[in-house]
């Protein structure tokens, strides 16, 4: 798999501009303060279904129509924001879409998702096991199912990087979370067409290493998924292809544990007063535990979410 071009990475801003504006990029002061450099989050978290994942299912979307793909029902799977965003760019499509949930999923994605019109299915007892219900059940039916990682989706989360590089100039390191990879190499495919020199570290959950197992030893590695905080983040079968696409563009991939990501969710909301989710504020838990070695530097980091239940923030908030 190659990266997008520039000239494909600028269609897909186009398809993206046409449901939702592009997010802004902040310069926190107390922040940075905290940080002891200078963090500029880019606030994903403030667009229309609060995350990223919407970029890449409207060029999805977009792709399969033009590549005359039919589909009557789309299928996926998700903890939450991806089935979020399948739901809300298969509605603007005018295909039903059905999406597979582990039980026990937050209650407030869920009912997102269905406030979207998406049919939601409890199957299993984490991601991998309703990924995988899921998908057998659309190739039964013969419906489409909607993968977690794939080109169609780089493109999208592509404008997410576009955004932030074009908004500010000379950023040392990025840090982006890594759910399946199509956020973290949506990053590293802008930083090629734009051609900027900004260091990329992948984030991810310490309860959820499989990431980063797979990082250390160059293949993917299954490793269960423990986080408590981090659903987003909560995968244990990653993909080869995005696997392989990390270890060649990434410099680093950093572990945070929940009371790390908890931490982080209260000091995003003291010094920004945004809400995020774990995996939002996982970032920001990276650039804090090396703040010694950021010292000085310009930082970005991500903030891919901000869809916390209320109970499970007020509980982060209390400590």
């Amino acid at each position: 798999m190659t990266f997008p071009s520039r000239p494909v990475v600028e269609d897909a801003c186009r398809i993206v501009y046409e449901a939702m504006p592009p997010t802004a990029q902040y310069c926190w002061p107390l922040l940075s303060h905290r940080a002891a450099c200078e963090v500029w989050l880019k606030h994903e978290n403030h667009g229309p279904q609060g995350a990223f994942k919407t970029r890449g299912a409207l060029v999805y979307f977009r792709r399969l129509r033009e590549a005359g793909g039919a589909a009557r029902v789309a299928v996926t799977a998700t903890r939450g924001n991806f089935g979020q965003a399948v739901a809300f760019a298969a509605r603007r499509a005018g295909i039903p879409a059905v999406v597979y949930v582990p039980h026990g999923n937050s209650p407030g994605k869920n009912r997102a998702m269905q406030s979207l019109g998406a049919t939601l299915v409890e199957y299993g007892d984490d991601f991998e096991q309703a990924r995988l219900e899921a998908r057998r059940w659309a190739e039964a039916e013969g419906h489409h199912y909607v993968p977690s990682f794939h080109p169609w989706l780089l493109e999208g989360t592509a404008t997410c990087a576009w955004e932030l590089f074009r908004a500010v100039d000379a950023i040392d390191v990025a840090f982006v979370p890594i759910g399946m990879g199509s956020g973290i190499l949506g990053m590293c495919a802008a930083r090629a067409a734009l051609g900027v020199e900004t260091e990329i570290v992948g984030v991810v959950s310490a309860h959820a290493p499989a990431y980063y197992e797979s990082f250390l030893r160059r293949q993917a590695v299954t490793v269960p998924a423990r986080t408590r905080l981090a659903d987003g983040m909560a995968v244990p079968a990653p993909d080869a292809a995005a696997v392989e696409l990390i270890c060649a563009h990434v410099s680093r991939v950093v572990m945070v544990t929940d009371d790390e990501v908890a931490a982080a969710m209260r000091a995003i909301f003291d010094d920004t007063h945004n809400v995020a989710e774990g995996a939002g504020a996982a970032v920001v838990a990276a650039i804090l535990k090396e703040r010694d070695a950021l010292r000085g530097k310009r930082v970005a980091a991500v903030l891919t979410g901000g869809n916390v239940d209320r109970a499970t923030f007020a509980e982060v908030l209390a400590g």
